[in-house]
This record gives structure tokens, sequence and C-alpha cells, in this order.
């Protein structure tokens, strides 16, 4: 059975850094990220094929946010740079019983709760 939960959300200024961090039990072949702000629907973040690495990015945040993985600790991370306050949402982890990047959340399996994130201007 998988299971995902979210953390490592807050309040930031605008141009600041959050991690956030998500803990996976559970066999899962691929991890998104996304995010829903108030009134609008989820968007697509960041993915990562986990066996390969391979990894995609919303053209939104790309060249601010990483997302990456602890093997270790079944743990997969969102590090989030020059955060600007459209970046504010509730952000979600994503898994998928299978591999491949997708950016669709119809294409992913298992969903944890939520963090929320909010940049101030």
């Amino acid at each position: 059975q998988v299971q995902l939960v979210e953390s490592g959300g807050g309040s930031v200024q605008a141009g600041g850094s959050l991690r956030l961090s998500c803990e996976s039990t559970g066999r899962v072949f691929s991890m998104g990220w996304f995010r829903q702000a108030p009134g609008e629907e989820r968007e697509f973040v960041a993915a990562r094929e986990l066996s390969r690495g391979s990894t995609t990015y919303a053209d939104s945040v790309k060249g601010r946010f990483t997302i990456s993985r602890d093997t270790y600790r079944k743990l997969v991370f969102l590090q989030m740079t020059s955060l600007k306050p459209e970046d504010t949402a509730v952000y979600y982890c994503a898994a998928r019983a299978g591999a491949g990047l997708f950016a669709s959340p119809r294409n992913y399996d298992y969903w944890g709760q939520g963090t929320q994130v909010i940049v101030s201007s």
C-alpha cells in the first residue's frame, strides 16, 4: 500500500527559499509535485523518474525549483528558490505505479494531503 506525506511548507518573503519533503511508503516508480492555488485547478510543477533520474519541470518554475530524491530514507524533495507570490499554493506530492514522466494529474496513482506554501511580496 502506497502512502505519501508532505511536509516543509510555510510562509516566506519573495526571493526566499523553501524545501518541501515527501515521505513515501510502498513501491513507486515515478514521483511528481503539483500545486493548487485558491479557486484554481491543480497544476503540474515537477516530476522525476526514480530509476533513471530524469526530470521535467513546468516552465513557470524552471531554473528555480529542483526535484530530488533521498533513496535511503524514501524521501523526495522539492527545493524551491527565488520564490514569487504567484508560487503561493497548496503543494501536493504524487506517485506513479509505473515508469515515465507525466505532467497530467490523471497519470498519477497516489497523492499526499498537501502542504501550504505562502509567498509574500
